[in-house]
């Protein structure tokens, strides 16, 4: 039987798209291996959305050529996208294909142990107007099931190569969404975590149909117990959207909606879609009908032009919001942005020092959330053991509005719903106790 080993770095959208990837390797015959064990063929799928993610796709791809030579070495992914010329050069490589195509994967494979050339299979992404369609009925490693909506983006913000790597904004048919969605309810899943490249923006290209309406359909699947949307920008917040969220008990209590930045002016350098005064309003209008809900973000630190001022404006915003949780990173330089050719680039020095300082913010008001949840039972879906400690016979998992909780369990737990009482609060993770374990029709099973 012939073996696959995947790596893949970056988003959400890059681990279901190798969960995609694997089901086609699997219908033919092909066993799944670990990426550092002996394999037929190598599967990397790539990030480019830093400097960082470049680095880090070659080290890997590297790897995989030490690791067994005579190996199939496959690329695809944002780097094999926007770099194909540069990924085919890397001695060792024999087949790129980019972020689309990839239902051909299983052919172009064939193709080259035949003929034994290189492959670049990689094409014009904006030329791309369908939904590339990779279903996903299970995931081999997950509690939680992704299912992706969406494709690409229109933005186009100042600092992003992405939409040259995923292309312009393509939403997935709305029977094909919910069809997958029943088949993960099926699988055993209990919560599915909507994701895509630009997830608020589903249906922008459809006729008649939008987030709103697919949540309301979303709602109506039996068994499935918790929609969880992965990103949503501010703008697409909308009455429709919280109206949907707000006649429904299946939607988490959870919205991770980027920032990038907190001063009006560095906003606007950036070509985001709103100000700071707008964005806030949103997070208003969410925790009218969610008062307890738990709002992450994106924060990009050290923006060409960005001054001290700047930065103090954003860090006091960014404050009022009492974000759960920020996802804080330097901004990175990428060669075809507009943003790599701005005057006042900022010292790597000062960037440095405000990622901690926000880090810092980022920890004492992800600590405050969590605070006046103990003492609560709250429903968590284990997810493994804790990582930081394997043999405890502590499980971890993750309540509806995003609180990691660490209690004793056992591993017949995971993946279900399980009541947990908070007992203490902290950073990254927050302490429980056991309770008990719900059924189906959400009656306790001791």
């Amino acid at each position: 039987m012939p073996s696959v080993a995947f790596h893949t770095l970056g988003c959400k959208v890059n681990y279901y798209e190798t969960e995609g990837i694997w089901q086609l390797f699997k219908q033919e015959g092909y066993e799944q291996v670990d990426f550092e064990s002996t394999a037929d063929v190598y599967l990397i799928n790539t990030c480019t959305v830093t400097n960082t993610g470049d680095k880090k796709s070659r080290q890997v791809i590297r790897r995989a050529i030490r690791r067994n030579p005579d190996a199939i070495i496959a690329v695809t992914g944002c780097y094999a996208q926007t770099s194909p010329a540069e990924v085919a050069a890397i001695p060792g490589v024999d087949l790129v294909i980019g972020t689309q195509d990839r239902d051909k994967i299983i052919p172009l494979v064939n193709r080259f142990r035949e003929e034994r050339q290189p492959i670049n299979a990689v094409r014009n992404i904006m030329k791309t107007r369908e939904f590339e369609e990779l279903d996903v009925p299970e995931f081999s490693d997950r509690t939680r099931a992704f299912l992706k909506i969406q494709e690409g983006c229109n933005n186009f913000c100042t600092f992003c190569i992405i939409p040259w790597s995923r292309g312009l904004l393509r939403s997935r048919k709305p029977d094909s969404v919910l069809r997958q969605a029943h088949q993960l309810v099926h699988a055993g899943y209990k919560e599915i975590v909507l994701t895509g490249i630009h997830t608020g923006g589903y249906g922008e290209d459809l006729e008649g149909y939008n987030l709103a309406a697919l949540l309301r359909d979303l709602d109506k699947v039996d068994g499935l117990r918790r929609v969880r949307i992965s990103s949503i920008e501010a703008s697409q917040i909308t009455e429709e959207v919280l109206d949907a969220l707000g006649s429904s008990d299946k939607m988490c209590r959870h919205f991770h909606i980027p920032l990038q930045a907190g001063d009006d002016t560095v906003l606007k350098r950036m070509r985001r879609k709103y100000t700071t005064a707008e964005y806030g309003r949103k997070i208003d209008l969410i925790h009218r009908i969610m008062p307890d809900a738990a709002i992450t973000t994106d924060v990009i630190v050290g923006f060409p032009g960005e001054t001290d001022e700047m930065f103090r404006a954003g860090y006091r915003f960014m404050e009022q919001m009492q974000f759960a949780e920020m996802h804080v990173f330097p901004y990175s330089k990428r060669t075809g942005t507009p943003a790599a050719r701005m005057e006042d680039q900022v010292d790597e020095e000062i960037k440095n020092a405000r990622v901690h300082e926000l880090l810092d913010l980022s920890e004492r008001l992800q600590l405050a959330y969590a605070q006046p949840f103990v003492g609560q039972v709250l429903e968590v879906i284990p997810e493994g053991p804790f990582k930081e400690a394997p043999d405890s016979g502590l499980l971890a998992g993750y309540t509806d509005n995003y609180i990691q909780v660490v209690f004793p369990g056992t591993e017949d737990m995971l993946g279900k719903l399980v009541k947990v009482k908070l007992t203490e609060a902290g950073v990254n993770e927050c302490r429980g106790s056991f309770v008990r374990v719900l059924d189906e029709d959400r009656a306790a099973v001791v």
